[in-house]
């Protein structure tokens, strides 16, 4: 499905220029907040996946290869794919045995036909411009039953971790983009039906959506939160094209809409995800 004013293939360009340039050293940057913070639903996801020995796994999305690692514990061999160098250059520079990492598009990789026994992606999967095409490639790479697990954010509304700073910043930086129901996007796979719709066009059957509530490590302080929200997420690209000023009274809103939520063990609101499953047809 296409999206007004937009090709496919410009959404996909727009991703994959995020994802190679401010995106990826963001990611870089925030890495260890970031792996605290879903380190609940990881552990989750990767029980899920049971991953069985010998096995052959394609890690969609890999970042700096945290799941990767894991993953080939057990398997026999790992491929993990990811559109950033940045992140793809780390993964490799920690030399993962019985891991491999490349960069490329999941969506469109020339992945061995039949080859694989399980497709897993944690939070990886929601920023495809065409996702039926992208999860018909994933299948064709999976053997016959192979499974397909990964992980994907509810909806916005659902997820006060994200939602709440950019509400009470947004009315003093420049205007946000607002994503479209079938554009990609960190809440694109938030709707159940859409993502059961995709899947089943893509070529899966045995699915499985099993919601997964648990609280998010936001920081440890209310400055350290503040300030990241300026360097990643999305208010980044807002406060980069903020003025001082701006930027000045979007921090003090955040900061105050935070102060209610402060623990001895730092901040955390509600985060909401979807442990998806199922297996090629």
């Amino acid at each position: 499905m296409t999206v007004p004013g937009k090709s496919l293939a410009e959404l996909a360009a727009d991703q994959a220029a995020h994802w190679k340039g401010a995106g990826g050293r963001s990611w870089l940057a925030s890495i260890e907040r970031i792996e605290r913070s879903i380190a609940g639903f990881s552990a989750a996801a990767l029980a899920a996946a049971d991953v069985r020995p010998g096995e052959t796994v394609i890690d969609v999305g890999c970042g700096l290869g945290g799941t990767t690692a894991v993953l080939a514990e057990k398997a026999g061999s790992v491929l993990g794919v990811d559109i950033s160098d940045l992140l793809i250059e780390g993964a490799r520079a920690k030399r993962i045995a019985r891991a491999d990492f490349r960069v490329a598009d999941a969506a469109t990789h020339p992945f061995e036909p039949a080859s694989a026994d399980l497709v897993f992606s944690r939070f990886g999967v929601m920023f495809f411009a065409d996702p039926v095409a992208a999860f018909g490639n994933l299948r064709q790479a999976l053997k016959p039953s192979g499974r397909l697990v990964f992980l994907c954010w509810r909806t916005a509304a659902e997820n006060p971790w994200s939602l709440a700073p950019v509400r009470v910043a947004a009315p003093f930086l420049p205007p946000l983009p607002r994503p479209g129901p079938e554009e990609p996007g960190q809440f694109s796979f938030g709707d159940r039906t859409r993502v059961e719709r995709i899947l089943t066009q893509a070529g899966f059957g045995s699915l499985s959506l099993e919601p997964l509530d648990q609280p998010i490590f936001m920081g440890a302080s209310i400055d350290e939160i503040v300030e990241g929200a300026g360097r990643f997420g999305p208010l980044a690209r807002a406060f980069a094209d903020a003025t001082p000023e701006q930027a000045k009274k979007a921090k003090a809103a955040i900061a105050e809409s935070l102060a209610p939520h402060v623990q001895p063990d730092g901040i955390h609101l509600p985060g909401a995800c979807w442990l998806v499953s199922g297996r090629a047809v």
